[in-house]
């Protein structure tokens, strides 16, 4: 087969395999919200807390149920992020504690289900403990985010290794890349659409540092593999890191076990971190720093790796080319 047929077919066959991969991708898990394993909390009176904490545990795993012993220890670990929300066991009646911050489609969803569980004629009030920004209570900003990360990162990646930037270089490039991302990116989310409501130059970081983690592993593998690395990064990041991250949601409503992996890529432990630093003062952002330093890390080092390596090959191969020494004529 000619070589010109042979690249129509691939391109006929590794297209709509890519179209399947991405659909796949984003809207299998669409399709499959659902909570599993949820952290929850249950606080009150142990005769009180009892019946409302059998009943949730009787929800086929859809919740992990905490036990907490009143309301402002419930009130304490929705702040520090160990859960979304808390049912609050009073004489009144049951009380709903959320967090929109965390996810306002997990507070609408807990609102429901305690509705749905509730006594006939039993009212259920509402508090939500960490509320999302007015400017933006649906959550859509901050969701929207990630994938102009994700694009900037794949860019930054693959325009480092398409100018031939190498070494020292290439790195200093990338860090700088991060950085004007994270401030404008803090400038457009937090100082223009108010949707962040953090600390600033903290928000910037963590845009900044997510945005490193992807650029930096797409030039790393671009430096071990070649250009076919550009390629393995984009798919990676776009197609699974941002569809499985959860920002939209949470990663527990996402199908097992798509959002735990969701959070070992860079969109989606930028995502929880960044909500993290934004509404709850830093709270559970330890294990989403150290997945994105663990991208970022090793892929600058391969860049680095990459370039001593090119190094050496031009080494080699400008010895072998050398020209034998020419004998001097004798007499």
């Amino acid at each position: 087969m000619p070589a010109l047929h042979r690249k129509s077919a691939a391109a006929v066959l590794l297209v709509p395999l890519l179209a399947a991969l991405a659909l796949w991708a984003f809207a299998w898990p669409a399709t499959r919200t659902a909570p599993r394993d949820l952290p929850l909390g249950v606080a009150g009176a142990p005769a009180a807390a009892a019946p409302v904490e059998r009943r949730l545990a009787a929800r086929d795993g859809a919740f992990e149920v905490h036990r907490y012993a009143d309301e402002a220890a419930a009130r304490a670990a929705i702040e520090d992020r160990k859960v979304y929300g808390a049912v609050v066991a009073t004489p009144d009646g049951p009380k709903l504690l959320t967090a929109s911050a965390a996810s306002p489609v997990v507070a609408q969803l807990l609102q429901q289900a305690l509705t749905a569980q509730a006594p006939a004629g039993t009212k259920v009030t509402t508090v939500d403990v960490v509320p999302a920004p007015a400017a933006d209570p649906r959550g859509a900003a901050l969701s929207s985010s990630i994938l102009p990360l994700v694009i900037a990162g794949v860019a930054a990646g693959a325009a480092v290794t398409l100018m031939r930037l190498r070494g020292v270089r290439a790195v200093c490039t990338l860090l700088g890349i991060a950085a004007v991302v994270g401030i404008v990116g803090a400038a457009l989310a937090d100082s223009w659409l108010g949707a962040l409501t953090g600390d600033w130059w903290t928000e910037a970081g963590v845009l900044g540092l997510t945005s490193l983690a992807i650029s930096g592993s797409v030039a790393g593998l671009a430096a071990l593999l070649g250009p076919a690395g550009i390629g393995l990064g984009a798919v990676t990041m776009v197609l699974l890191g941002n569809a499985f991250s959860g920002v939209a949601s949470a990663p527990q409503l996402l199908p097992e076990p798509v959002g735990a992996i969701g959070q070992l890529l860079p969109p989606g432990a930028g995502g929880s971190l960044l909500r993290s630093v934004a509404y709850f003062d830093g709270a559970a952002a330890t294990t989403p720093v150290i997945t994105l330093a663990a991208w970022a890390g090793p892929g600058l080092t391969a860049v680095l790796l990459g370039s001593l390596r090119g190094r050496r090959a031009a080494g080699t191969a400008g010895r072998t080319a050398a020209p034998a020494p020419v004998p001097e004529p004798v007499g």
